[in-house]
C-alpha cells in the first residue's frame, strides 16, 4: 500500500527573495522557500505546509478593516472626521470592491514554489466573528488568498478552525459562498479542509487559537462537552455546504485526546485530509526519543487507514534530546508500520488484502430500471441478480477466488454426509452450479466421508453450462450428472436428500434465495435438507459522509439515495452498541401451499418486516442503515459478516459486503437518544424490493409534579427535566390511552415517554428506485 504523506510545517517560512544568484538569463534562479521545500524532499517529507500570506497582509488587512468605522457606522447625523480617517475609509472601500497582494506580503510567489506546498490560510481570519463587519470582511480577505491559491494551483488549502459556537452558520456560509460564487473564486481542483482542534473550541482559545506549534502536552484533556461542540461545528459546516465532495477536515492534535474512545470513533466516518501533530505533542520515552502518548498513538493506528497527511510542526525546537528532527517522522512511519489496517492489508488472504482500493465504492446489487439508471459510481464486485441475469465467467471468478466459502461449503456437506448410515446411498442435488467451484468441493467432501453418492448439478446460464460440461469430462471423470435449465420450472431427475445452494446476498435474501429455493424444494425428499438451512439479516444505524454523499450523487433524483448498495466499509461509524436481528428464512420451507407443478401460488410468505429501536450512546448523524447476514449451513457450520461474530464463524471471508441502506436526508440524533427502524422486504408478481423508514426520539418521564398540560394535552415539553427537542411530537406507542398526563395523581411514579425529534421519508415506496425482479 501507499505510505502515508508526511508533510513538514514551516512556521517561519524564508521572506521573499533569491538565495541564488545567476548571470546567465537562461537559468533560473531558485528562491530561499525553493531550497526550503527541496531540504524537506531529501529528509524524506512529501511536501511543506505554510500560511500563504504573511504578518504584513495582517497588518494591512487589520488597518483597512479594524482601525476604520465600518460602513454601518455612519448614522443619520453627521460626525466630523478628519481627511485622513476620510482616505483610509475610501482605501478601505476600494480593497472591498477589488484589491491584488503586494509581493511582501505572501509566502509564496512563484508557481514553482506551490507544486509541494499544502496551504494555510490566514488563522487570524474571524469568519465567525460576533461583529458582521469583521465577519465580512475576514470573507472578503479568504476569498482574496483562496483566489490567489487557485492561481498558484495549491492543491489544497486549510482553513481557520473556527471558534465561535453561535456563530458557526457564518462560518459555514461563508465557506460555501467560496465554492458557489459566480465568478468561481476558488479552481474546480483546489480542496479546502476545515482545522478542528481535537480539544474542543474552549481549550483551543485559552491562547486565542490552537497553532501548529503550540504547546498542549500539559495541558488537561477535553471534556466530554469541549468534543461534542466541535464535532457539532464540523457537522454544521459540511451541512451547510452541502457534503462538498471539495471539503474535509484536518484534525489538530496538538492538545491531549479525549478519554473517551467512542467520542473518537466518529471521525472515521468524516472525510479526514490531514492530522497536525507538534513536537509538543509528543513526550520522551525512557531513551529520551519522542513518542506520542498511547490515546494518540491509538487513534493515528486507527486512521492510518484513510491516508490522511500528517503535518509536522517544530521538530526543529530541539524539545527532545534525542533522535534529532527526523525523529518525529520515523516514528510516525512506525505507527504505520504497526497498524492493524496495514498489517492485515499487507497479508494474503485477508479481507483487507482483497478489498485494497474498493473502500467504500458503492455496488447496486438490485435490479433497477436501465432505462432511467446508469451507474456512476466505482463497483466493488460483480452485481449477482441470479433469476435474471446470465453472469460472466470472470464474475463466477470473482465468487470461486474466496477459499473460505468454499471450505464451509465442503465442511457442511462432510458432516451431513457423515450423519447418515454408513451403508447410505445419497443424493445430492446443487442448484445453481455455476462453473463448478461447489461441484468440486462437494466431490471432495464425498470422498473425505467415504459415503456414496450422486450429484446432480443444475445450471440455467447456457455459457457456464459449457464449462460444466469440460469440467465433467476432465475432471469430474463423469461422477456429476449435468441438468441444463431454471430450478424452478425442470423437472428433477429423482429426489434428493440433501440440497446445496449458494444464492446468499448481503442481507442474506436480498438476492433472492427464499425465491430460487422455493422452486427447488420439488427436488427434496420429504426428509431431505437444504444447505443452507437457515440464514438471518441484521441491521443497525450508521454515519458515513462519502456514503451519503455518492449514494446522494449516484443515480440522480431520488433513486440514488432509495438503492441498497455493496460496500466494503471503511469511513464508517456505528452509532449502535451492536448490529439487531431483522428476520430469518428456513429451508426447506415445509406444509407450502403448490400448485400442481410443486411452486408457490404467490410470494407473499416471502414477506418480511422489522421495526427495530437502538439506543444512540454519542451524538451523532444517521446516515443510513448496515445490513449483514448470518447463515447455518449444517450443524454448527455457518456463514457470517455480522460485524461482532465473522471473525468467529468464517474468518477472512471475501465473498459478501454488507448491504448499505441510504437515507435521502441524514437525521441527527442526541447522546441517548433512541432511533426506531422500520423496514420491510416486499413482492408483488413482478419483482422484490425493500422499504424503510427512521425515526429519532429523546426519552424522558414525567412524574404528578411536572407542570400542568398545554391545551392539546402534552406537557410543556420545555420544562421537563430534558433537553428541548425540535420538535413538540411524542410517541403515542410510550403512553397508553388509560394513562395520559391528565390522569396522573399523587403519589403515582413517573411515567416514561418518548419525544419525537426527527424522521425520514420513507424510501423506495412501491420499489420506485430499486428493486429485484421474479
Amino acid at each position: 500500500m501507499s505510505r502515508t504523506p508526511i508533510y513538514l510545517h514551516l512556521s517561519d517560512p524564508p521572506t521573499s527573495g533569491d538565495a541564488e544568484a545567476s548571470f546567465n538569463p537562461s537559468v533560473r534562479r531558485r528562491s530561499a522557500l525553493e531550497n526550503q521545500i527541496e531540504e524537506a524532499l531529501q529528509d524524506s517529507y512529501n511536501g511543506v505546509c505554510l500560511s500563504i500570506t504573511n504578518d504584513e497582509w495582517r497588518r494591512r488587512w487589520t488597518s483597512l478593516c479594524l482601525t476604520t468605522p465600518s460602513p454601518a457606522e455612519g448614522g443619520t447625523v453627521p460626525m466630523p472626521i478628519s481627511d485622513e480617517l476620510k482616505e483610509q475609509q475610501r482605501v478601505a472601500e476600494l480593497w472591498r470592491v477589488s484589491d491584488a497582494f503586494k509581493k511582501s506580503e505572501l509566502n509564496i510567489t512563484k508557481l514553482e514554489e506551490a507544486e509541494n506546498i499544502v496551504g494555510l490560510a490566514s488563522e487570524w481570519l474571524e469568519l465567525d466573528s460576533p461583529d458582521e463587519w469583521v465577519r465580512q470582511d475576514s470573507e472578503l480577505a479568504l476569498r482574496q488568498e483562496l483566489a490567489y491559491a487557485s492561481y498558484l494551483n495549491v492543491a489544497t488549502v486549510i482553513l481557520p478552525p473556527p471558534r465561535n459556537r453561535q456563530h458557526v452558520t457564518d462560518y459555514a456560509r461563508a465557506i460555501n459562498g467560496c465554492f458557489a460564487s459566480t465568478p468561481s473564486v476558488l479552481s474546480s481542483y483546489v480542496y479546502l479542509s476545515v482545522r478542528i482542534p481535537l480539544s474542543g473550541i474552549r481549550k483551543a482559545n485559552r491562547s486565542g487559537s490552537v497553532t501548529p506549534g503550540s504547546s498542549g502536552s500539559t495541558a488537561a484533556a477535553p471534556t466530554e462537552t469541549d468534543v461534542n461542540e466541535i464535532w457539532e461545528m464540523w457537522d454544521t459546516i459540511r451541512t451547510i455546504c452541502g457534503y462538498n465532495q471539495r471539503l474535509s477536515v484536518s484534525l489538530d492534535l496538538s492538545y491531549p485526546l479525549p478519554p473517551s474512545k467512542p467520542l473518537l470513533d466518529r471521525w472515521n466516518s468524516e472525510p479526514l485530509r490531514y492530522i497536525f501533530l507538534s513536537a509538543s505533542a509528543f513526550v520522551a520515552n525512557n531513551r529520551g526519543y519522542p513518542v506520542l502518548p498511547k490515546a494518540t498513538q491509538a487513534f493515528i493506528r486507527d486512521v492510518i487507514k484513510h491516508h490522511p497527511g500528517i503535518i509536522l510542526s517544530g521538530v526543529d525546537k530541539g524539545i527532545h534530546r534525542t533522535g534529532g528532527h527526523t525523529a518525529y517522522q520515523q516514528y510516525i512511519r512506525y505507527l504505520e508500520k504497526t497498524s492493524p489496517y496495514v498489517v492485515a492489508s499487507e497479508t494474503l488472504g485477508t479481507v483487507e488484502n482483497f478489498a485494497t482500493g474498493y473502500w467504500d465504492f458503492l455496488q447496486a446489487p438490485l435490479q433497477v430500471s436501465k432505462a432511467n439508471i446508469k451507474i456512476q459510481i466505482p463497483l466493488i464486485k460483480p452485481s449477482h441478480k441470479p433469476l435474471m441475469d446470465n453472469l460472466q465467467s470472470s464474475t463466477y471468478e470473482v465468487f470461486e477466488r474466496d477459499p473460505v466459502k468454499y471450505s464451509k461449503y465442503e465442511e457442511a456437506i462432510y458432516q451431513a454426509l457423515c450423519d447418515r448410515a454408513e451403508d447410505s446411498h445419497t443424493i445430492i442435488c446443487i442448484a445453481g452450479a455455476g462453473r463448478g467451484g461447489l461441484v468440486s468441493r462437494c466431490l471432495s467432501a464425498i470422498a473425505r466421508s467415504h459415503r456414496s453418492a450422486n450429484v446432480y448439478a443444475v445450471e440455467k446460464n447456457p455459457s457456464a453450462y459449457v464449462t460444466l460440461q469440460e469440467k465433467r469430462d476432465t475432471e469430474w471423470e463423469g461422477a456429476v450428472q449435468l441438468v441444463f435449465g431454471d430450478m424452478r420450472v425442470i423437472t428433477p431427475p429423482e429426489k434428493a436428500d440433501i440440497l446445496v445452494s449458494e444464492l446468499l446476498g448481503s442481507f442474506g435474501d436480498n438476492e433472492l434465495s427464499p425465491e430460487c429455493l422455493d422452486g427447488a424444494n420439488r427436488f427434496l425428499k420429504d426428509d431431505g435438507i437444504s444447505i443452507p438451512s437457515s440464514y438471518t439479516a441484521y441491521l443497525e444505524p450508521v454515519s458515513s459522509s462519502r456514503l451519503f454523499r455518492d449514494a446522494s450523487n449516484s443515480l440522480g433524483d431520488v433513486k440514488g439515495a432509495e438503492t441498497p448498495y455493496v460496500v466494503m466499509f471503511q469511513a464508517v461509524n456505528e452509532l449502535s452498541t451492536e448490529p439487531q436481528e431483522c428476520w430469518e428464512f428456513q429451508h426447506p420451507r415445509h406444509n407450502a401451499i403448490t400448485d400442481q407443478n410443486g411452486l408457490p401460488l404467490t410470494n407473499s410468505h416471502n414477506t418480511r418486516s422489522a421495526h427495530l429501536s437502538f439506543h444512540i450512546p454519542q451524538a451523532g448523524i444517521v446516515h443510513g442503515l448496515a445490513g449483514y447476514f448470518e447463515a447455518v449451513l449444517y450443524g454448527d457450520v455457518g456463514l457470517s459478516i455480522h460485524p461482532d461474530r465473522k471473525n468467529d464463524v468464517s474468518p477472512n471471508m471475501l465473498s459478501w459486503f454488507p448491504l448499505f441502506f441510504p437515507l435521502r436526508e441524514p437525521v441527527y440524533v442526541p447522546a441517548n437518544a433512541e432511533l426506531d427502524v422500520h423496514l420491510w422486504r416486499l413482492t408483488d408478481k413482478r419483482k422484490v424490493w425493500y422499504e424503510w423508514f427512521v425515526e429519532a426520539f429523546y426519552p424522558t418521564s414525567v412524574s404528578p409534579t411536572d407542570p400542568p398540560q398545554s391545551p392539546s394535552g402534552v406537557s410543556n415539553i420545555s420544562e421537563i427535566n430534558a433537553p428541548p427537542p425540535p420538535s413538540p411530537m411524542v410517541d403515542a406507542l410510550a403512553l397508553s390511552p388509560e394513562r395520559r398526563f391528565g390522569d396522573l395523581r399523587e403519589g403515582d411514579a413517573a411515567l416514561e415517554m418518548r419525544v419525537k425529534i426527527g424522521q425520514s421519508s420513507l424510501h423506495n415506496p412501491g420499489g420506485r428506485s430499486s428493486w429485484i425482479g421474479l
